[in-house]
């Protein structure tokens, strides 16, 4: 059987890093998740199914993770700026689950996706120049955010219109 060429095995284990990093802030927000609470909230019509969530945020996963070797990989003067961006993304996005589904606090949840927003645009924005791929790569994460800030927000307004 053919080897691998050390290039690509070496990036395959930083994938696997990267992936791994992502799998564990899933993980942390995942054990918030969809309960009694949240199936009770009024939400908007144009709220997606529950079945959508898994393989949306899967494939944003991955290429969140993709995003993250892509900029590990770079030489350029911005990685460590990018880095940090790619790493406050994360523990932002993790901590949405926590403060909407754990502490049940909308309001809060809507403050956090929409700081969440602001590091995905500014990765965006910052990679731009840097690494096309890795930008591309966080456009359609930017996307879901936008759809999602949305959603917290209507859930937040129709909760204050019933209290």
């Amino acid at each position: 059987m053919a080897e691998l060429p050390s290039w690509a095995s070496n990036d395959i284990i930083k994938f696997i890093i990267f992936l791994s990093l992502v799998a564990a802030a899933a993980f942390f927000g995942g054990q918030w998740g969809a309960k009694d609470w949240y199936r009770a909230l009024s939400k908007p019509r144009w709220t997606p199914p529950s079945w959508l969530f898994p393989p949306v945020w899967t494939l944003l996963y991955v290429m969140i993770a993709m995003a993250g070797l892509v900029v590990w990989n770079t030489a350029h003067e911005s990685r460590g700026l990018l880095l940090g961006l790619w790493g406050t993304q994360l523990i932002v996005n993790s901590l949405w689950s926590y403060f909407f589904f754990g502490r049940r606090d909308i309001a809060l949840g809507l403050v956090d996706i929409m700081t969440l927003w602001v590091v995905i645009a500014a990765f965006i924005v910052t990679a731009w120049p840097v690494s096309r791929l890795a930008s591309v790569l966080f456009m359609p994460y930017l996307v879901w955010v936008s759809y999602a800030t949305a959603l917290n927000a209507s859930i937040l307004r129709r909760a204050a219109e019933r209290a």
